[in-house]
């Protein structure tokens, strides 16, 4: 049994910190492709943490600075084909899948050019043309979504699987065990991911779960669970990797605790006072971006030069996505009675 005593006494969150390997384990490619991605992603997050205060963007918004390597890790483990589903902490997950920032930007600026046509914002992104299927409000609910995607892709024998994403706070959701439970009787292709940044919605996961190392949930049920050092991208392509193949051979799905931590609030009317400024810039010390750049120049993968010449890219694609989102057309009134039934002759009153 933990003592009650050495519970309380614990870090608020025991994420492990970004390092770089000995030896650059993976391609020049896959390291610059890496470093790429989770440039976009930073730079997009702070532009849009930037409008954000400038009520340019408006509603809910929730970054996702500092955990860039949950997502770039997953993206070269799987292929174009699966399926993604996430929370509503969802913009660096299509920018990584190859959704164009303009979209995103545009749907943050609720322009009807944006992914979801401007009607979804911040926190209801969606891209079928890259198998985004969506960043979701409702806690936890995409845990049995995610589910039911990989159930369609076992019953038409694709070979692809679905990966769902959630938060450390989803995993208090009833919905999460029914779906657990679900996808290991009938061994479905899903790989269930918790963004386990320590911190929920401002709550720590020592004073709000008995069970702390979460990845143990899944245990439960004879799932194949492990933690995953998501600091580091190489950690979490391999983790991924592992999943998939299981997935693929028809072994099931797999639970993977994703410890990692974010820079910012739970959203950005989250002053986080929950932890101190000392813990902050003791894991910006040794930022997970940082750690794949080192390896880059260490190994001599590439230069100063190249890696300057991707952050300068990545700052025009940033900036011309928000002049095209400035620029972009509101979506028109009638916009209000599209997207809601499949069938469009549904008899529903307009008036």
């Amino acid at each position: 049994m933990k003592p009650a005593a050495n519970k309380a006494a614990k870090a608020a969150t025991d994420a492990p910190k970004a390092t770089s390997p000995a030896k650059a384990e993976y391609s020049k490619e896959t390291y610059l492709t890496w470093y790429e991605q989770m440039m976009l992603m930073r730079k997009f997050e702070e532009k849009a943490g930037q409008l954000y205060g400038q009520q340019k963007i408006k509603g809910f918004c929730h970054l996702y600075i500092g955990q860039e390597a949950c997502v770039a890790g997953a993206v070269s483990a799987l292929t174009k084909d699966d399926k993604w589903i996430t929370a509503y902490r969802d913009h660096a997950h299509p920018l990584a899948l190859g959704t164009s920032p303009n979209a995103i930007m545009a749907e943050l600026f609720a322009k009807a050019t944006g992914c979801s046509k401007g009607k979804g914002g911040s926190m209801h992104m969606f891209d079928k043309e890259v198998n985004f299927i969506g960043g979701h409000g409702i806690v936890g609910a995409q845990v049995p979504m995610g589910a039911g995607i990989a159930f369609a892709e076992k019953y038409n024998k694709t070979g692809n699987l679905c990966i769902a994403y959630m938060g450390d706070g989803a995993v208090r959701q009833g919905a999460l065990h029914e779906a657990f439970n679900m996808a290991m009787l009938w061994k479905l292709p899903v790989i269930f991911v918790v963004e386990n940044n320590g911190y929920a919605m401002g709550t720590s996961v020592q004073r709000s779960s008995n069970v702390t190392e979460l990845y143990t949930i899944g245990e439960s049920y004879d799932m194949p669970s492990e933690p995953v050092n998501a600091m580091n991208v190489e950690d979490v392509h391999e983790a991924v990797a592992r999943a998939a193949e299981r997935a693929r051979a028809g072994e099931g799905p797999t639970f993977l605790e994703f410890k990692t931590y974010r820079y910012k609030g739970h959203s950005m009317s989250d002053p986080a006072k929950y932890r101190t400024k000392d813990e902050l810039e003791d894991y910006r010390s040794r930022d997970t971006i940082e750690a794949v750049r080192h390896t880059i120049l260490t190994h001599n993968l590439a230069t100063e030069e190249d890696l300057a010449a991707i952050d300068e890219k990545i700052k025009g694609q940033v900036q011309e996505s928000v002049e095209f989102a400035e620029k972009s057309d509101y979506p028109t009134a009638d916009e209000l009675y599209h997207d809601v039934y499949v069938q469009q002759d549904y008899p529903y009153i307009r008036d």
